[in-house]
C-alpha cells in the first residue's frame, strides 16, 4: 500500500514548521539588537508617521523579553520536524505506519498545546497524517 498522503501531509506540515523556525529566529535578533530597532524606529519616525499610541506600543513590545519564546520557536519546530521526518521513514514502504502515526498524532496534539495554538495548521496537517496512517490498512489477499 502507497501512503502518499501521509508523506505528502507531513512534508507540508513540516514546510510550516519550517516557517515558525524562520519566526523563532527573527524574534531571537530582535531580542538582540533592541538598540538597533530602537534607532531606526526614532529616525525613521516622521518617514513613517506614527501616532504616539502607536509609538508606546512599539516601546512595550520592545520592552518585553522575547528570547526565551524566540529560542523556543527555534527549538520546537526543529524537533517536530525531525519527527515528522522519522514518521516518514518509517512509512516509506509501509514498514511501520502505526509508529509513524503515533509520532504524527504525538506531535499534532503537543505541538500547539506546549506553543499555546502556535504551529496549530502545522499540526492539524501531522494529526490528520497520523490518523490516516491509522485508518488506512494493508489489503489482504483473500485465499480461496
Amino acid at each position: 500500500m502507497r501512503r502518499t498522503a501521509e508523506i505528502v501531509l507531513g512534508i507540508i506540515g513540516a514546510v510550516f514548521y519550517l516557517f515558525s523556525i524562520v519566526i523563532g529566529a527573527l524574534r531571537v535578533w530582535a531580542e538582540n539588537n533592541k538598540e538597533f530597532l530602537e534607532n531606526y524606529v526614532y529616525e525613521h519616525q516622521d518617514e513613517m508617521q506614527f501616532t504616539s499610541v502607536e509609538l508606546e506600543s512599539i516601546e512595550q513590545l520592545m520592552s518585553v523579553n522575547l528570547a526565551p519564546g524566540g529560542i523556543l520557536l527555534v527549538i520546537l519546530p526543529l524537533f517536530a520536524i525531525i519527527l515528522g521526518v522519522i514518521a516518514m521513514i518509517l512509512l516509506k514502504g509501509n514498514k511501520q505506519p502505526i509508529a509513524a502515526g503515533i509520532i504524527f498524532v504525538a506531535v499534532g496534539v503537543l505541538y500547539p498545546i506546549i506553543t499555546l495554538g502556535g504551529g496549530i495548521l502545522s499540526g492539524i496537517l501531522y494529526l490528520i497524517a497520523g490518523i490516516l496512517c491509522f485508518a488506512r490498512k494493508p489489503v489482504v489477499p483473500l485465499e480461496d
